[in-house]
Order: C-alpha cells, then sequence, then structure tokens
C-alpha cells in the first residue's frame, strides 16, 4: 500500500511540474530588431515610429529614442531600460 502511495505522489508532483512548464512559465527572450521590423514596420520602411509601436515599447517611445529623431533604431533599443515584469497569479 505505500508503494501505491509513493507512486502517486511522485505522479501528481510530476504532472503538476511538466503542467506547469507547459503553461509558459519559462522566462522569454525579448525579440531582436529584425523581428520588430518584421512584425510591426507597417509601411515597410525599414524605422519603427511610435504610431507603428504598441504596449510598453510605445509607452516609452520618448525614453527609448535617445536622439529624438522619431525612430527606433537597433542600438536606441539594445540601450533600452527593460520593462518591469508583472507579477503573475499563482494557483
Amino acid at each position: 500500500m505505500k508503494k501505491i502511495v509513493f507512486t502517486a505522489v511522485i505522479m501528481f508532483f510530476g504532472i503538476t511540474f511538466s503542467n506547469a512548464q507547459q503553461k509558459g512559465e519559462r522566462p522569454q527572450k525579448p525579440p531582436t530588431f529584425s523581428e520588430l521590423l518584421k512584425d510591426l514596420d507597417k509601411n515597410d520602411d525599414g524605422k519603427l515610429s511610435k504610431a507603428e509601436l504598441k504596449g510598453p515599447l510605445k509607452d516609452d517611445f520618448t525614453k527609448i529614442d535617445t536622439d529624438e529623431d522619431g525612430f527606433l533604431s537597433k542600438e536606441e533599443l539594445e540601450k533600452a531600460p527593460k520593462p518591469e515584469r508583472k507579477e503573475r497569479k499563482r494557483d
């Protein structure tokens, strides 16, 4: 009987851990400049303007656009402050 209970407990924790990993709880790396251009550069000019952005990039546009040319460059994005992570609800 002890073996059955022990096996059930081990299986329960294994399944719980596996489900947590599948829910995307691993940290994601930020997109590259090329990926951002591909996804957000609506007029295909090779630049990212505030009108083309969304989320934290749009909210912090003036902080990130350090040369104040109205566009975000690869260098500006690499030097940009990282957005604060939101706390996730724990089940």
